[in-house]
C-alpha cells in the first residue's frame, strides 16, 4: 500500500521535504496548493523530477482535500495561517469529501497556546492522526547520540543532566518571517522550538514516557542585537520590502528550561537561537553532559570540506549549506542535507505511522508543549525573571513582539 499525500505550501521547508521524500518507500505525491501558482508548478515539476509523481496543481484548497488519491497532509505554510487552513481541511473531512488519515505541520505548530489548542481540537474532531514536523529529533546524528548516551552512557554511570542546542544563521529568506505581528514572533518563535523539542527528546529516558521529564521552572531572554542597526534596517527593507525598525522582532533568543524527571532529579536544558551568526552557513549545535560522558554536535563539522581559491569567482549559492555566507576558502559541505538535517527520517515515521493508522510518536501534543515553553520564555523575557512553568498563565497569552509592541531600545 502506497501513501498520496498532498503539500499545502510549495516553498523552502515543502522542498526540502520532497528531498527526504526521496528515501522513503510507499509512498506519492498526488497533489499540491499554493497561493502562489508559479511556484506551485516549479514545486511538482520538482516532484516529477525526484520520482516522487507528478502532483496535480489545485488553486482550490478544497478539491485538493477532496481529491481521493489524498490520504495526508503536509502543511508547511506560514505560522499565521496554521489554524486558518487546518480549519479549513477539517471541514471537507466533515462533510465526508475526502480520504484523509492524517495531517502533518511544520514547526511551530502554532503561534500561541490558543491557536495550537484549537488545531488539536478541529482534528481531533474530524478522527485525524496528527504529526509534528520536528526534523531535528530525528537527526541521524542526534538519534544515534541518544542511543549511544542513555544505552551505554546513562546504563553505567547515571542519566545525563544537561543538554544545550542552538540554532544560528545570518536571517530568514521569506519576508513574513520579519513582521512579528504576522509570524507571532523573531528567533525564539522561529527557532527555539527546535531548540526544546532536541534537548527535551535528549534529556528524556526512552524506556520511559516523554510525561516522565516535567518542565518546573522556565528563564528567557530576547534582544536585537543585529538587524535594528541602520544599515541592516535598511537591507531588509530593500530585500523583503520589512519596515523593521517599526515593527521589530527579537535576533537573538537564550531559554532555560529546568526539569525533574519521574525520579525526582533536576536536569536542565539550555538553549540559544539568533540571526546573527555570520559563518559558512546554518550551524546546529548539540552537547550532553553526564556523570561521566559527552556528546557534542555541529553540522558545520561534517565529512567533506572543499577549497576554492581568490581566484575564482562563484556566484551567490547555497550549494554547500544551507543559508550560505561565503563563496571562497574553506568550506562546509553537507552532502544531503534533508538527511543530516532530519527530514527523511521525521517523513519516514509519518508515511509508516500514517500506513499503519497509528498517532506519529512526534504530533500535535508535542508540538503544543513547545509552545508553551516559548511562551512561558516570552513571557519570562517581559517580566525579566525565571518563572514557574504554568500552563494556565499562558492559555491567553501573546507576547508583546507579536502584538507589534515590543521595541529593542527600552526595557521590557
Amino acid at each position: 500500500m502506497s501513501l498520496g499525500i498532498a503539500f499545502i505550501g510549495s516553498g523552502f521547508s515543502a522542498r526540502f521535504h520532497l528531498r527526504g521524500l526521496v528515501g522513503v518507500r510507499n509512498v506519492e505525491v498526488k497533489a499540491v496548493y499554493s497561493r502562489n501558482l508559479e511556484s506551485a508548478k516549479e514545486f511538482a515539476a520538482l516532484s516529477d523530477q525526484l520520482g516522487l509523481g507528478r502532483p496535480k496543481v489545485y488553486d482550490d484548497l478544497s478539491k485538493l482535500v477532496g481529491d481521493k488519491e489524498v490520504n495526508a497532509i503536509w502543511l508547511t505554510v506560514p505560522n499565521n495561517v496554521h489554524l486558518e487552513y487546518t480549519r479549513l481541511i477539517v471541514e471537507e473531512v466533515n462533510q465526508g469529501k475526502s480520504n484523509l488519515i492524517g495531517i502533518a505541520v511544520e514547526k511551530p505548530l502554532a503561534r500561541n497556546v490558543k491557536e495550537a489548542k484549537e488545531m488539536i481540537r478541529l482534528v481531533e474532531k474530524a478522527g485525524l492522526l496528527h504529526g509534528y514536523l520536528e526534523n531535528q529529533i530525528f537527526m541521524p546524528s542526534v538519534v544515534r547520540g541518544r542511543e549511544v548516551i542513555w544505552q551505554m552512557g546513562a546504563k553505567n554511570s547515571g542519566r545525563p543532566y544537561l543538554a544545550r542546542a542552538a540554532e544560528e544563521h545570518s536571517g530568514p529568506h521569506n519576508s513574513w518571517f520579519w513582521r512579528p505581528t504576522i509570524s507571532g514572533g523573531g528567533a525564539l518563535l522561529d527557532m527555539t522550538c527546535h531548540s526544546l523539542e532536541t534537548t527535551r527528546f535528549l534529556l528524556t529516558d526512552p524506556s520511559k514516557d516523554k510525561s516522565s521529564l516535567k518542565p518546573k521552572f522556565v528563564y528567557g531572554e530576547i534582544a536585537t542585537l543585529k538587524w535594528n542597526k541602520i544599515e541592516y534596517a535598511k537591507h531588509l527593507k530593500e530585500r523583503y520590502n520589512v519596515d523593521f525598525l517599526k515593527e521589530q522582532a527579537e535576533d537573538y533568543a537564550l531559554t532555560v528550561i529546568t526539569y525533574e524527571d519521574d525520579l525526582g532529579n533536576v536536569v536542565m536544558a539550555e538553549t540559544r537561537t539568533s540571526w546573527n551568526f555570520v559563518g559558512a552557513g546554518l550551524r546546529l549545535s548539540v552537547e550532553v553532559l553526564g556523570p561521566e560522558y559527552s556528546l557534542n554536535i555541529n553540522t558545520l563539522q561534517p565529512e567533506l570540506f572543499t577549497f576554492f581559491s581568490r581566484n575564482i569567482k562563484l556566484p551567490p549559492t547555497e550549494a554547500f549549506v544551507e543559508k550560505q555566507n561565503a563563496d571562497q576558502g574553506l568550506m562546509p559541505v553537507i552532502p544531503d542535507e534533508s538527511v543530516t538535517y532530519g527530514y527523511q527520517g521525521e517523513d519516514r515515521h509519518m508515511v509508516e505511522s500514517f500506513l499503519s493508522h497509528k498517532v506519529p510518536y512526534e504530533n500535535w501534543y508535542d508540538g503544543l508543549l513547545i509552545v508553551q515553553l516559548m511562551m512561558h520564555a516570552y513571557l519570562s523575557a517581559e517580566m525579566g525573571k525565571k518563572i514557574k512553568f504554568n500552563p494556565d498563565q499562558v492559555e491567553d497569552f501573546v507576547p508583546k513582539v507579536a502584538k507589534g509592541e515590543w521595541n529593542s531600545n527600552y526595557i521590557l
